[in-house]
């Protein structure tokens, strides 16, 4: 019984991550910028996933860029400037991001 369980709660995580990710990024309004599969100002969050798909500091640089912001010219001529997030949250919407 233990085992069904357990693997129940295995299975629901990355469900309940991706939820917790969207609504993440709709608190901190990502989402008039950025779409899942669309660009509008800045990319698409499936286009920034295929460009970091595999490396391995994905995580720590989109944390950084996020924090710093974004000069024109990486995904466009318009800038992102910095955003002030917390830890726990940015890593949520970037895992999140980086699973699209």
């Amino acid at each position: 019984m233990f085992r069904i369980i357990f693997i129940s709660a295995l299975l629901a995580t990355p469900v309940l991550a991706a939820d917790d990710g969207a609504k993440v990024a709709a608190k901190y309004n990502c989402l008039a910028c950025h779409s899942i599969d669309k660009k509008i100002v800045g990319p698409s969050y499936k286009d920034v996933a295929a460009k970091y798909k595999g490396q391995k500091d994905a995580e720590a640089m989109l944390m950084a860029e996020v924090r710093k912001g974004l000069p024109g010219g990486k995904w466009g001529p318009i800038p992102m400037p910095a955003q002030q997030i917390d830890d726990k949250d940015l890593r949520t919407i970037i895992r999140w991001v980086l699973a699209q």
